[in-house]
């Protein structure tokens, strides 16, 4: 399959969900928005601000009711690109538990590839690489369930690339993980973009999160409220705050000394560059 320069393509998209009330509520207006391949995109917003849906259009588990949502050029409306859509962008949940169907970690992996109908001995090759990858292939013979929170959803990404997706969407993959699950996570995106040369979206409310990625997108009311690198969004403190959203901590203390009367550029993302200024 031929690749676009742009990976992801979203054109004039607009997503009404329907209510108990049989009334509507529109999530995403009019949303323009291209991502590059081997992009890292961390994607921001309080809740209902319209980030989950944004994700669920990118693996066409919903469609667009007017505008038009381009994975390497495939429209997610057309039925019959539905398998290549999600073997290209593939996704990751919040709970790795939804995500685990096996009893076995590395029949877990092998169940995307296998619905592929990838043959032996491609298919073994597959799940060692993909474990390989996010470093869990001592527990391949191991129950999921006996796993910590961050080898499960170590284990979700590797069943997703097993399938050779060349973009990966995470929604909030860290939100039910303790600070050592979301290090190993963190770590494991940031190494499948550098080296794996992966397009990595992350849908996140971790700040810190954020700072890692090449380009912030801040989902507001259902529009795009920010888009630019991490420098250039969390430079602006108090459109943030407005937005009901935080900023690094360090950024913040930054903005506090600044407006205290000391001379500290506003887009400070991390101690050490706060340390040697001051």
């Amino acid at each position: 399959m031929e690749k676009n320069e742009n990976i992801i393509d979203i054109k004039d998209v607009v997503y009404k969900y329907r209510t108990d009330e049989d009334e509507y509520v529109l999530a995403l207006k009019d949303i323009n928005l291209s991502i590059k391949r081997g992009e890292y995109i961390a994607i921001l917003g309080h809740n209902g601000s319209g980030k989950s849906t944004l994700a669920k259009l990118l693996n066409a588990l919903i469609i667009p009711q007017s505008g038009d949502v381009l994975i390497n050029g495939m429209n997610t409306k057309d039925e019959s690109k539905l398998w290549d859509i999600r073997k290209t962008c593939g996704m990751v949940f919040q709970n790795p538990d939804n995500q685990l169907v096996a009893t076995i970690v590395e029949e877990d992996v092998a169940f995307g590839p296998e619905n592929l109908g990838i043959p032996m001995p491609e298919l073994r090759e597959r799940v060692d690489r993909a474990l390989e990858i996010v470093e869990m292939q001592d527990y391949k013979k191991h129950s999921p369930s006996l796993l910590s929170g961050g080898q499960k959803q170590r284990v979700t990404i590797a069943g997703i690339l097993a399938m050779h997706p060349d973009c990966i969407v995470l929604d909030e993959p860290t939100a039910m993980l303790d600070p050592k699950g979301r290090d190993e996570i963190l770590s494991t995106i940031k190494r499948l973009n550098k080296e794996d040369d992966k397009t990595i979206i992350n849908i996140t409310h971790y700040m810190q999160e954020a700072v890692e990625a090449d380009r912030v997108i801040v989902v507001n009311d259902g529009e795009i409220a920010l888009d630019g690198s991490p420098r250039e969004v969390f430079a602006r403190v108090d459109l943030m705050k407005k937005l009901g959203l935080d900023v690094p901590q360090v950024t913040e203390l930054a903005f506090l000394l600044n407006q205290n009367g000391y001379d500290i550029p506003a887009d400070i993302l991390t101690v050490d560059e706060l340390v040697g200024l001051i």
